[in-house]
């Protein structure tokens, strides 16, 4: 494994990292879970990305991740990087969602709770809020990093104007911003416009979650949809018909350019993400350990010739 220091701070982190957004909930089983925690630390990944919400049900993928913590890892706790997020719906009424102080703390508690933890390292806000101040919302980020409750405080989802006034409010309390999840993908590339600019002149950390679009740069959908994939789950977040012939046209020349590189499409999808010198690390998902294998194995080979960048390109917007 190699690790990156996060922009200009004094954290580094994997180059792979792995979500628990899919796969990790009450619905999955839990030795595969177990599984594929072990895997990834066993490869060298020491961070571990999860949410509030993350499930279904809602809670339960920190659960989880808080019983495979006590069985198998309480003792490298020290080696571990260990992110949370709230933003999105977690309880009902008015203060179990979005980006007031009340909600954000009173979900941090909850995550500690159901993850055995005394604090994360990393705490997010998971989307903008578009009616709480935002002064509230970093503000309450500053006190969960004073408290120690987090050690260090980040954001995602928020456009490049969104990150530059949090940056600078976060900045005026004294407690920078660490890292920025967007995301990202040779098939969602917003972050080019601006936002990947400003997090290096901001020597902040970037980490994509959904840098395979969730499963589409793989080779998994090439043949219709397969019931486990997550297009096929009632609980996903990848429609059936967000799966165009288009997309996949353009899926089998990528893969084409990837055989070419000594390389299946997924790992060649992660190179490219990671082939940005503000990128810190990509987040992957998994649904079995073998995936998180071929998703270090990208490490192998991430250079691009300019002659690969242009056909990528070519292949992307033609």
């Amino acid at each position: 494994m190699m690790y990156k220091r996060c922009g200009q701070s004094g954290l580094k982190l994997p180059l792979i990292s792995l979500g628990l957004w899919h796969n990790f909930g009450g619905v999955d089983e839990f030795e595969n879970c177990r599984a594929m925690i072990r895997r990834a630390f066993d490869l060298g990944i020491t961070h571990f990305d999860l949410a509030n919400n993350y499930g279904p049900p809602p809670g339960s993928g920190e659960e989880t991740f808080g019983k495979i913590l006590r069985r198998d890892l309480s003792r490298y706790r020290d080696e571990l990087v260990i992110s949370t997020k709230a933003g999105y719906l977690m309880w009902p009424g008015p203060y179990g969602e979005w980006g007031s102080r009340k909600y954000l703390i009173a979900s941090l508690d909850q995550s500690l709770r159901r993850m055995g933890l005394d604090y994360v390292d990393i705490y997010y806000h998971h989307r903008p809020d578009p009616e709480t101040p935002l002064e509230e919302t970093m503000g309450a980020l500053d006190q969960i990093v004073r408290s120690g409750k987090a050690l260090y405080a980040g954001i995602s989802s928020y456009t490049a104007e969104q990150t530059r006034q949090a940056v600078g409010i976060l900045r005026r309390l004294g407690t920078p911003c660490l890292i920025h999840q967007p995301s990202y993908s040779m098939f969602n590339r917003w972050i080019e416009e601006g936002l990947l600019d400003l997090l290096g002149e901001e020597g902040i950390g970037c980490i994509p979650f959904s840098p395979l679009a969730q499963g589409l740069l793989t080779d998994k959908y090439l043949k219709g949809i397969p019931p486990d994939s997550r297009a096929g789950k009632p609980h996903g977040f990848l429609r059936p018909e967000q799966i165009t012939p288009d997309k996949i046209a353009k899926v089998r020349r990528l893969e084409d350019l990837a055989r070419a590189r000594g390389q299946v499409l997924a790992q060649m999808a992660l190179a490219w993400v990671l082939r940005h010198p503000e990128v810190t690390s990509a987040l992957i998902g998994a649904s079995r350990p073998s995936q998180i294998d071929e998703g270090v194995a990208a490490l192998q080979n991430l250079e691009f010739s300019p002659g690969e960048l242009k056909s990528i390109e070519g292949i992307l917007t033609g």
